[in-house]
């Protein structure tokens, strides 16, 4: 059984178990599976697809949003296809592709280069400061900030999201949370000392956004 979401021919695959009532979710793959008891009929599946399309088409987007990224790799400002390949023992980027064994190697691979390349960056901006704090440096995902200074502990915190990000903005970041350990806010004795290590703070606060 198919049906058309978002323009696309999907495969519905019946999953029958003792459920009272139907049950609709996508795998891994984009296959809508609908979990029923027997007596349920095909009809009575499609009418609860048609009843909920708008909210089983969104279901479905976010599953293909998932599926595009694990082909591509963001990789300091360059997007890279992904080749899976078990029996490639170390990533290895050629051109705009990038061979690896499989997702959870990819994974791996992408934890390591954070913590590798992140600290490489800190480690050659922070000569340029002075009277820097002794800190903990750490990474993490985050929804809303791209780096964070906890002061009350000495602790910087770096988005893991700008590792797909050009090496500069991961740079004016560093730059930005280091400067906080001058002024706690946003204040234009903050900028000021933003511009100092990083002139062209403004458009990287734009390319950010973007």
């Amino acid at each position: 059984m198919q049906v058309i979401l978002d323009g696309d021919i999907v495969t519905v695959k019946i999953l029958y178990k003792k459920n009272k009532n139907i049950y609709l979710r996508f795998n891994d793959e984009g296959t809508l599976l609908a979990t029923c008891n027997r007596l349920v009929k095909e009809k009575d599946i499609l009418n609860l697809i048609n009843e909920n399309q708008e909210k089983i088409t969104k279901m479905y987007q976010r599953v293909k949003k998932t599926q595009n990224e694990e082909l591509f790799f963001q990789y300091l400002g360059k997007k890279y296809t992904v080749v899976y390949n078990e029996n490639i023992k170390e990533p290895t980027f050629d051109g705009e592709l990038l061979f690896i064994k499989n997702k959870k190697n990819l994974d791996k691979f992408y934890k390591k280069e954070v913590e590798r390349i992140f600290t490489s960056e800190v480690n050659r901006i922070l000569p340029y400061f002075d009277n820097i704090p002794k800190f903990t440096l750490k990474f993490r995902n985050m929804k809303t900030r791209w780096g964070v200074n906890n002061r009350g502990n000495n602790t910087i915190t770096l988005n893991t999201e700008l590792l797909k990000k050009d090496i500069d903005l991961l740079d004016y970041v560093i730059i930005h949370e280091l400067c906080h350990f001058y002024e706690p806010n946003h204040s234009a004795m903050f900028w000021t000392h933003v511009e100092k290590y990083y002139p062209k703070y403004k458009e990287a606060r734009k390319r950010l956004r973007s």
